[in-house]
């Protein structure tokens, strides 16, 4: 059974902030930015590498600086700007039709929960960044890397889909209850990109390798 107890979340918690201040990242849209920067950096970040969106993000604002720029931009030149990096033209459309839902509303995001995954392109992962980045409210970026950390960390989950694991998600929102939630997603996110990474993660300079469930098991089972 996965130990889920507080003394080891506790200890996820101090290790990976610490390692952060030391070895985290740093991009464009961990700075002071405006709420459609913040909302602009998790779209081009969904099933996209930090390092590919980091190469064109701060030109991408200059061209687009906000909602209606964008919302009026002829369609075949923002699937130019991202079919480069690997985004086609499903995911121009679906920006752009965020991007004239957001002229809509004034360019003010909902704190209702139901409301803000109503609108195009907004889903569990953008809408809980929203609450986390816009909000400042404890919400988990739960993506494959977070979740990779999580189940090696503490054991795996049951079902396929990240989004409705009820052990998953939960434990996730009881990692990042914390006073730096913001700091501590980004900190799991950057060691599942540098420590943990998929294949042959780095177990030996691991900071959490002490109480990784992961490490400490002999068979190394599969995570997804």
């Amino acid at each position: 059974m996965a130990d889920v107890s507080e003394k080891k979340i506790k200890y996820l918690q101090r290790k990976l902030l610490a390692w952060y201040k030391t070895s985290g990242r740093h991009f464009p849209w961990r700075n002071k930015i405006t709420n459609y920067q913040a909302v602009i950096a998790e779209v081009l970040l969904q099933r996209t590498k930090a390092e590919t969106v980091a190469k064109f993000y701060v030109q991408f604002l200059k061209d687009y600086p906000n909602w209606k720029s964008l919302a009026e931009a002829d369609i075949k030149d923002i699937e130019d700007y991202l079919k480069p990096v690997g985004l086609y033209r499903q995911r121009s459309v679906r920006l752009q039709n965020l991007a004239k839902e957001m002229v809509k509303r004034g360019g003010r995001l909902p704190k209702d929960r139901q409301d803000l995954e109503s609108i195009p392109f907004m889903g569990q992962y953008i809408a809980n960044a929203v609450e986390l980045v816009v909000f400042n409210q404890p919400s988990p970026l739960v993506d494959v890397n977070m979740a990779r950390v999580i189940e090696r960390y503490f054991g795996p989950r049951e079902m396929a889909d990240i989004r409705y694991d009820p052990y998953l998600q939960g434990l996730a929102y009881r990692i990042v209850h914390h006073k730096e939630a913001k700091y501590l997603n980004w900190a799991i996110l950057d060691f599942a990109a540098l420590i943990c990474i998929a294949r042959k993660p780095k177990c030996e300079i691991c900071t959490l390798k002490n109480r990784c469930s992961y490490y400490g098991n002999s068979s190394r089972y599969n995570i997804r």
